[in-house]
């Protein structure tokens, strides 16, 4: 029996009395071919290479549905960026709808919400992208050093073999005391043959499963930064809905408090009238009655009108505000007891009223001939001073309330007129607790909503 000794690479060998090497071992494996057979070399598992490349592809998908989801959101975010400039435009019109804008501030209230709930996610995930990409890093330095010790411990097997194993195939065979030790020593040497080419394929696969996380680590970077930027992006954004958001709501605020404030004062006047029940009654049932006078008489003039050719027997286009000011009161029901009823409602306002300081000017709401100018005839004292514009056969604007003393009306009966031209200036003559303008719209003989026609 021979006796066992560890060689310079830590190799267990047979212990010979001179040096046998790799390369004359290999030669006479091939003079004495199938005599022996050598230990089969461990074979490279790709369940690393695997392993990386499925985990890229998880990252791959990841990214991809962030980079939508963010695609998503500026979208949503651009959306309500253009509703919110909506809402304070119309906060800032001429006459706001105060009931539709506050219907819209509470919707962009909650949208602001949830585009909110959307960015800290956002942001959530950058964090989870941080932790990946850190992940990844350590994994590839990990494979990394994992590598270099690998290259570092076959280049040092490499060079003992060099060094050490120079004895020529003839000294083997003559230094070998049987045939059994030179078999035994042939297989030694190729046992560790095909330990290093499988350390050697080892090396190879761990550079590709190296280069794998390599592309992952420079992919999660990048979609990291473009995923923090996002991030910055829409919380710019979101601070500045949030401003404009607080901004509405400010506007909306002031402008429901000026309409309580002068509803406050015409319901106080109105108050003080409606003492006398049946005088209020009897003034309703003649401003009433005096209107539907005069609008017949208007429509006869309108008729008149259009059998000489000055006005068209359609118009086409849309009207402007006539003045600035806070609506105190919209067209259609309302639950002022002034109002005469009509229909199913008990009260109804069949125009807009418009308050504002004493005097503002009041223009033309679209091109068209004046059909009267003056007091209503047909109303009790005190008489409203009413200003009537034609713009076709079946379109009539009327200006109701305006000022008779310092500042009558710039027109009358006869004129033509342009969109914008001044007519009068407000007032409050007639039947009116303070200074506003009546505006109505008659279509086709009837009055209607005057916001349908802006």
């Amino acid at each position: 029996m021979h006796r066992l000794s560890a060689d310079a690479r830590g190799w267990t060998q047979p212990r010979r009395r001179a040096g046998h090497g790799p390369i004359l071992a290999l030669l006479l494996t091939s003079i004495l071919g199938g005599l022996f057979v050598a230990t089969p070399a461990p074979v490279a598992r790709a369940d690393d290479l695997a392993d990386a490349i499925a985990r890229q592809r998880a990252i791959e998908t990841q990214l991809e549905k962030q980079k939508a989801d963010v695609a998503a959101l500026s979208r949503r975010q651009a959306a309500l960026s253009s509703e919110l400039t909506k809402t304070k435009s119309a906060l800032a019109e001429i006459n706001a709808d105060l009931t539709a804008v506050k219907t819209q501030v509470v919707q962009m209230t909650v949208d602001v919400a949830i585009a909110q709930g959307e960015v800290d996610e956002l942001d959530a995930t950058v964090t989870k992208l941080d932790a990946q990409l850190a992940e990844v890093e350590a994994r590839e330095a990990a494979k990394l050093i994992e590598l270099n010790e690998r290259k570092a411990t076959l280049a040092e097997r490499i060079r003992l073999a060099y060094d050490t194993d120079r004895t020529t195939l003839l000294e083997t065979m003559l230094s070998s005391g049987t045939f059994t030790d030179v078999l035994a020593e042939v297989s030694y040497h190729l046992d560790l043959a095909e330990q290093d080419k499988a350390l050697a394929e080892q090396i190879v696969a761990d550079q590709k499963v190296l280069t794998v996380i390599h592309a992952t680590v420079v992919s999660t970077r990048e979609q990291t930064e473009t995923m923090r930027a996002a991030a910055d992006a829409q919380r710019v954004v979101l601070d500045t809905q949030l401003a404009e958001l607080a901004a509405a709501r400010d506007r909306l605020a002031a402008l429901e408090a000026e309409t309580k404030r002068l509803l406050a004062e015409q319901q106080a006047a109105y108050a003080q009238m409606a003492r006398d029940k049946a005088a209020l009654t009897a003034a309703i049932a003649a401003s009433e009655k005096a209107e539907e006078a005069l609008q017949k008489e208007i429509d006869r003039l309108v008729a008149e009108q259009r059998r000489g050719g000055a006005i068209p027997s359609v118009y086409n286009g849309t009207l402007e505000w006539p003045m600035s000011g806070t609506i105190t009161q919209e067209y259609g029901c309302t639950g002022f007891s002034w109002e005469p009823p009509k229909g199913s409602c008990s009260h109804f306002h069949s125009g807009i009223d418009i308050a504002a300081p004493m005097y503002t000017p009041i223009r033309a709401a679209g091109p068209g001939l004046v059909l009267f100018a003056g007091p209503n005839p047909y109303d009790p004292k005190p008489k409203a001073w009413i200003v009537i514009v034609a713009h076709a056969e079946n379109l009539v604007t009327w200006y109701a309330h305006v000022d008779n003393y310092s500042h009558p009306p710039q027109v009358s009966a006869g004129d033509r007129v342009v969109t914008g031209q001044i007519l009068a200036y407000e007032g409050m003559t007639g039947r009116t607790t303070g200074p506003h303008l009546h505006w109505m719209v008659e279509l086709n003989g009837s009055f209607a909503n005057p916001r349908l026609f802006l």
